[in-house]
């Protein structure tokens, strides 16, 4: 078969060759081998990333049948990887996918049960909560369902690995004994249009552009783990985390309160609401009075999902 043939000449180093042979049996009806030189053009291995060439090659691989192409599509189509963003296209083809697809159906069930703008914005938002004026700590009572919630879970649970922080000396991400939760962030190709009328929702109550949030982080935190004190800027960012919003996922567990010792500030979680807190002063440099902490959880487990905001726009594909 092509797939298998082009995956072996790309492990003996002949990628042209191999995007070559799926090219040609994707043009002639192989689903399976147009998906996967779509794959290959969206993670830029074994070929160079070119985001618009695999939105082309996931367009024949859905009209040929594909169903996991279908997803991918309709997640690159509202978030603009390849092309530019288009919420109502986006939106179109999930109804169409959601005819013979059930997890196509589920997703549409809860985007059309939001209340949204045309461009997948919320058309409404819930009172807040202000807990701190300086540093600036608010709560969102209530800002998503239980559904919601529990999609979001669903979508990381799939993704969980040990968590990681940023390394402040090479900015890379490292395992470190600060943090002992398990998390997964949810990329380009994940972001479905419930989580993408999620982040638009995020966006809207910190006063920011969906575009400057990092991939949604869901994490999970069982008995004894934790994060310990500490600050979510970044040492020396050019593009600098200045909110950070944490929305809790669910409830029934122990301790695991969001603890910031200088404000005098603890928040026991409640699933579907939000915290949001600025990380930067007025200079823009990080605010020592934001360093908080993950408490330990002593029952159950924790879920939550984090937005880490930047100063401006990220590329979810090159975010290290």
């Amino acid at each position: 078969m092509a797939v298998e043939e082009a995956e072996r000449l790309a492990a003996s180093g002949q990628a042209v060759a191999a995007a070559e042979l799926l090219a040609n049996a994707g043009g002639g009806g192989d689903a399976e081998a147009a998906m996967l030189l779509a794959v290959w053009l969206l993670r830029g291995t074994p070929l160079r990333r070119d985001l618009a060439g695999a939105r082309v090659w996931l367009r024949r691989a859905v009209a040929i049948g594909h169903v996991d192409a279908a997803l991918t599509e309709i997640a690159l189509t509202a978030n603009g990887s390849g092309m530019p963003a288009d919420w109502p296209r986006a939106l179109t083809l999930l109804r169409t996918a959601a005819v013979s697809d059930p997890v196509a159906a589920a997703q549409l069930a809860l985007v059309e049960a939001m209340s949204l703008t045309a461009g997948g914005s919320p058309a409404n938002l819930p009172a807040s909560e202000p807990l701190s004026v300086a540093p600036r700590i608010v709560r969102f009572p209530a800002l998503l369902t239980a559904a919601e919630c529990a999609h979001l879970a669903g979508v990381g649970a799939a993704l969980l690995e040990p968590a990681r922080v940023i390394d402040p000396r090479s900015g890379a991400w490292v395992a470190h004994p600060i943090r002992t939760s398990d998390g997964g962030a949810i990329g380009p190709t994940r972001e479905d249009l419930v989580v993408r009328a999620i982040n638009a929702r995020v966006a809207a109550i910190s006063g920011t552009r969906v575009e400057q949030g990092e991939p949604l982080t869901v994490l999970r935190y069982l008995p004894g783990q934790e994060y310990r004190p500490h600050l979510d800027t970044i040492q020396g960012a050019a593009n600098q985390r200045i909110v950070t919003v944490l929305l809790y996922l669910n409830q029934g567990f122990a301790g695991g309160e969001t603890h910031f010792p200088e404000a005098g500030v603890t928040v026991t979680p409640r699933g579907g609401d939000a915290l949001m807190f600025a990380n930067t002063r007025g200079d823009d440099r990080p605010d020592p009075a934001t360093r908080h902490a993950g408490l330990p959880v002593t029952r159950g487990a924790k879920w939550l999902a984090t937005r880490w905001i930047r100063a401006a726009p990220v590329d979810p594909w090159t975010i290290a």
